[in-house]
C-alpha cells in the first residue's frame, strides 16, 4: 500500500477516525492502532505477519531477560543473534551462498550447492534495527521498565513508519505510549504541510526524474550522452533524496495527525561541507542508530586514531551491506568510509597545525560544498546500479560519450528543484508554517486539498515505488 494512492488515503482517514474515536480508553486505542498497523502491513503479503509478530516477540523477551540482571550479556546476544540470523536468512543467505560457490569455482572446486533467493519482506530491516533498539536501551537503562507484549508490537509495527523508517529509538517512542494523545496538541497544521510538501517531492519530483531521466541513463547507459550521463547522476541525487525524503515527510505527517512525534530524518544533506556533516543529515535516524549501536561498541573515537579510523570503515561496510545483499553497496559504504576516514585524517592534520582561518571563508565552504556533492554523486552511481559492470558502463560513458546533447528543460527544473529547495532559508519555512497556524480548519482543508490536486496533475501517470522499500 504506497502513501500517494487513493487506497492508502481511504486507509488513513478510517485508521484517523477510528483511532481518535477510541482515544479515551487508551488500551484499546493502542489495540485498534495495533490492527490497524498490522492490516496496513498484510495488503503487501499477509504470510509475513508472523515474521513481524515473531521479531517483536524475540526482542520483548530478551529484554524480560535484561531487565532481570542474571546473564544480561547472554540475553542481549541471543536477542541480537536471533534477529540478525532473520534477517540474514532473508536478506544474505543467497548472496553469501552464491559467493562462496563463485570462489570455490575460481579454485576449481565444484560445490553443488543450490539455494533459491527467498522472498525479501518489506521493511524488515526496519522490524529488525526497532527490535535491536529495544534490547540495547533495556541494556543501557534507557527504559525505566521493559514494555508490554502489545506496546512492543506496536513500536516495531506502527504502520506509518513500518516500511521504510524512519527508525524510532524505543526510549524515544515508548514513553509517547503511557499516555494517550491529546487532540489539543495536534500540530495540524504542520502535519498537511509535511505531507503536501512529500507528496510533491516524492510524485512530481523523484517520479518524473526516475521515468523520464534517470531510469533511461541507468538502464542504457551507452546510448546516452556524456551531458545526459551527467545529468541523470545529479538527477539520481535529487531522486533519492526527493524520494525518501518525501516519504519520510508524509510519515512524519501521519504521525502527527495521529498524536505521535517522530524525530527528523533529514536536514538538507547537499548542503554540507564535510562527509561526518552529510551523515549528520542524510537518513538521521539510521546513521545515529549506526553510530550508537556499532561505532561506539566498536571502539568509537576513545581507542586511538587507527582503532578509530578501522571502526569507521566497518561501520560504513555494515551500512552498505545493510542497504542491500550486493557488491554495488558494499562499494558505496566503503567510498563513504574512505571519505570519513580520509577528512578525519586531513582535518585532524589541518587543527594541529592552528592554521583555520582560510577553512572558514565563504570560498572554501562554496568550494567543499561542490566537492563533497560531487564525491557523494559518485557513491550513488554504485548505488543506483544494478550492478558493478553498470556502474562502470555509467561512469565510462561519462568521460567518453559526446557532451552536445539536448537536455529537457523540464528535467534540469526537476533537478535544480530537487538539490536547489535544500539552500532555501529554514525561517521561511518557519513563517510559512507560522502563518498556516492562523488558518481557519476549513481554509487548511481547502489549501491541503489544492495542493493534492496539484500533485496530481504534475506527477506522472505511472507512479515509481518507493526506493527505501526494497531495504
Amino acid at each position: 500500500m504506497l502513501f500517494p494512492t487513493v487506497e492508502f488515503a481511504l486507509f488513513f482517514l478510517f485508521s484517523l477516525l477510528v483511532s481518535w474515536s477510541t482515544v479515551r480508553h487508551h488500551a484499546f486505542h493502542k489495540t485498534v492502532l495495533l490492527v490497524l498497523s498490522y492490516v496496513f502491513y498484510g495488503f503487501w503479503n499477509w504470510h509475513f505477519l508472523p515474521l513481524l509478530f515473531i521479531i517483536s516477540l524475540y526482542g520483548w523477551i530478551a529484554s524480560i531477560g535484561i531487565a532481570l540482571g542474571r546473564h544480561r550479556r547472554v540475553w542481549l546476544a541471543l536477542g541480537i543473534t536471533a534477529c540478525l540470523l532473520t534477517l540474514a536468512w532473508y536478506k544474505y543467505l543467497f548472496f553469501f551462498t552464491q559467493n562462496l560457490v563463485n570462489l570455490a569455482a575460481l579454485m576449481d572446486i565444484k560445490l553443488g550447492v543450490e539455494i533459491a533467493s527467498p522472498m525479501l519482506p518489506l521493511g524488515i530491516s526496519f522490524m529488525t534495527f526497532h527490535a535491536i533498539s529495544l534490547m540495547m536501551d533495556v541494556w543501557r537503562g534507557k527504559l525505566r521498565e521493559v514494555p508490554s507484549l502489545p506496546d512492543v508490537l506496536l513500536y516495531v509495527a506502527f504502520f506509518p513508519q513500518l516500511i521504510a523508517g524512519p527508525i524510532l529509538r524505543a526510549s524515544n517512542f515508548m514513553p509517547q505510549l503511557y499516555t494517550a494523545p491529546n487532540p489539543q496538541r495536534i500540530e495540524t497544521a504542520r502535519a498537511l504541510m509535511l505531507i503536501a510538501a512529500g507528496l510533491f517531492k516524492k510524485v512530481v519530483i523523484a517520479n518524473s526524474l526516475a521515468t523520464l531521466l534517470v531510469d533511461d541513463v541507468f538502464t542504457h547507459p551507452t546510448e546516452s550522452s556524456a551531458s545526459q550521463t551527467l545529468l541523470g547522476i545529479y538527477g539520481y541525487a535529487a531522486q533519492i533524496y526527493c524520494d525518501f525524503s518525501g516519504y519520510t515527510d508524509i510519515a512524519i505527517g501521519c504521525a502527527l495527525l495521529l498524536g505521535y512525534r517522530f524525530p527528523d530524518n533529514f536536514n538538507n544533506p547537499y548542503r554540507s561541507a564535510t562527509p561526518q556533516e552529510f551523515w549528520r543529515r542524510w537518513h538521521i535516524s539510521l546513521s545515529t542508530w549506526l553510530r550508537e549501536y556499532l561505532f561506539i561498541p566498536l571502539g568509537g573515537s576513545r581507542s586511538g586514531q587507527l582503532r578509530t579510523l578501522i571502526s569507521l570503515m566497518l561501520t560504513m561496510l555494515l551500512g552498505g551491506l545493510w542497504h542491500g545483499a550486493a557488491w554495488n553497496f558494499i562499494i558505496w559504504g566503503a567510498w563513504h568510509g574512505l571519505l570519513l576516514c580520509v577528512h578525519r585524517v586531513w582535518d585532524q592534520y589541518w587543527t594541529a597545525r592552528d592554521d583555520d582561518a582560510w577553512r572558514s571563508s565563504t570560498t572554501w565552504l562554496i568550494c567543499s560544498r561542490l566537492l563533497l556533492f560531487h564525491a557523494v554523486c559518485l557513491g550513488w552511481i554504485f548505488f543506483r546500479a544494478q550492478d558493478f559492470d553498470q556502474a562502470l558502463a555509467v561512469l565510462n560513458q561519462l568521460f567518453t560519450g559526446a557532451w552536445l546533447a539536448d537536455l529537457a528543460p523540464g528535467m534540469l527544473m526537476c533537478v535544480g528543484l530537487g538539490i536547489g529547495l535544500q539552500y532555501m532559508p529554514e525561517r521561511w519555512l518557519l513563517r510559512l508554517q507560522y502563518q498556516a497556524m492562523q488558518i481557519p480548519v476549513w481554509a487548511l482543508g481547502a489549501l491541503f486539498a489544492l495542493a493534492l490536486s496539484v500533485v496530481e496533475i504534475l506527477g506522472p501517470s505511472a507512479p515509481a515505488p518507493f526506493i527505501y522499500f526494497q531495504f
